[in-house]
């Protein structure tokens, strides 16, 4: 059961909150010290010129380096913006599972243009441009990339949004996705090996189809996956292993809860070789003309006191359970990098009671967090946050894919 606040209310008990951080600004605990001034060694995005992307027409915005906030009414654009910013990174969008959703209606190309403050101080321009016909390039300072997967990585960042439910809700895919997403930031010889065994998969559903299944061909397909399959099974296995931890450490801070969550990784490479799995299914993958084995299968349990927190959580726990996943990821990169990625805050307080809001509040305050971007439709709520948090703040207002500094 959630408890909601008059604007007034939530104002006076967000300057409660913060000026309590601020007594204990070196106060040390858990997650550190209270820091907002750690955007050195960062990549920082001074500016993005977006065109024909979504409901975004042109625009030409400067941000802060430090909290950037925007607001708006829901359908406005804010979730756009951020798309926008996540798609310079990652090359693709974090919703749209095609790109012909990403463009104006009406047009036939978008364009994604940012410039950066990059960690060795030097200032680089990332330009993207993806057209109707399929064609997407992507340019660093001009020069453009041999592969456009060579540029994921480069730019970090994380995002968290009311779309994650999805991680909880649906299939194990949305859970892969969000696994594959985090690892092909960070490694890209795992994003290189996910890419090749994707390929050598669909040639082997292809084979599959076939009325005559050349078996020593196959058989060389089956090899060549089972050794791309073994070293991605070893790093999705070492990453939940890592983030399981700083879950639990962050969903106990967040919720102030005594459940207990945790994380599984599932999958049949656990019990026995890919070309073994490969062997034993061949006759089954026969009949339904696809392979019904291997890393394709493999699944993410999210469970809470033992239970799975899709039945058993409530729709706080669920919310502070991702916002922890997402939390956690944030960690584990930006141990990795060493630096902080951009953290993309959609919607984030919506549905969190006051103890829950004061919480995020107090996690957010007491970590090396580096630029970050917020959207919400209270403003008064989010100015209330924000301002206790930092004065080196940008406000934007949206109205119809249009955005005004205020």
């Amino acid at each position: 059961m959630f408890l909601y606040l008059s604007d007034n209310d939530l104002a006076c008990a967000l300057h409660k909150q913060a000026a309590n951080l601020e007594k204990n600004v070196q106060t040390p605990n858990k997650f550190g010290y209270l820091c907002l001034d750690i955007r050195k060694n960062m990549p920082v995005l001074e500016k993005i010129v977006i065109s024909d992307f979504r409901n975004i027409q042109l625009q030409e915005l400067e941000f802060s380096p430090n909290v950037n906030c925007i607001s708006g009414n829901n359908g406005e654009g804010k979730t756009n913006l951020l798309d926008a910013i996540y798609y310079l990174s990652m090359t693709k969008s974090a919703f749209a599972t095609s790109d012909k959703f990403n463009f104006r209606h009406g047009t036939e190309e978008f364009s994604l243009a940012g410039t950066y403050q990059m960690e060795n101080g030097m200032t680089s321009r990332f330009a993207l441009k993806m057209t109707s016909k399929g064609e997407k390039k992507v340019r660093r300072d001009d020069k453009p990339y041999p592969k456009v997967s060579e540029h994921v990585g480069v730019l970090p960042i994380v995002m968290i949004s009311p779309a994650d439910i999805s991680m909880i809700s649906e299939s194990g895919e949305e859970r892969r996705r969000f696994v594959n997403a985090v690892l092909s930031q960070m490694d890209r010889e795992y994003m290189s090996a996910l890419q090749q065994y994707n390929r050598l998969l669909m040639q082997r559903n292809k084979m599959l189809k076939e009325m005559d299944v050349d078996r020593t061909l196959l058989e060389v397909i089956d090899m060549r996956m089972a050794m791309l399959a073994e070293p991605i099974y070893q790093k999705r296995k070492q990453f939940i292993e890592d983030l399981k931890p700083i879950v639990s450490e962050y969903y106990r801070a967040l919720s102030g809860g005594s459940e207990l969550v945790d994380i599984e990784y599932e999958s049949e490479l656990s019990k026995a070789g890919l070309e073994q799995l490969f062997a034993a299914s061949f006759d089954k993958d026969r009949i339904l003309k696809y392979t019904s084995a291997g890393l394709q299968r493999d699944d993410f349990s999210f469970t809470m006191n033992g239970h799975p927190i899709r039945r058993y959580g409530s729709q706080g726990q669920q919310k502070s359970f991702l916002v922890s996943l997402k939390f956690a990821q944030y960690e584990i990169m930006k141990k990795n990098y060493g630096f902080a990625p951009v953290l993309l805050l959609d919607d984030v307080f919506d549905k969190l009671d006051m103890s829950r809001i004061s919480n995020l509040l107090q996690m957010v305050a007491s970590n090396d967090f580096g630029q970050i971007f917020i959207t919400d439709s209270n403003k008064v709520r989010m100015s209330g946050i924000v301002d206790r948090l930092t004065q080196d703040r940008a406000y934007f207002e949206t109205v119809s894919g249009t955005f005004s500094r205020i």
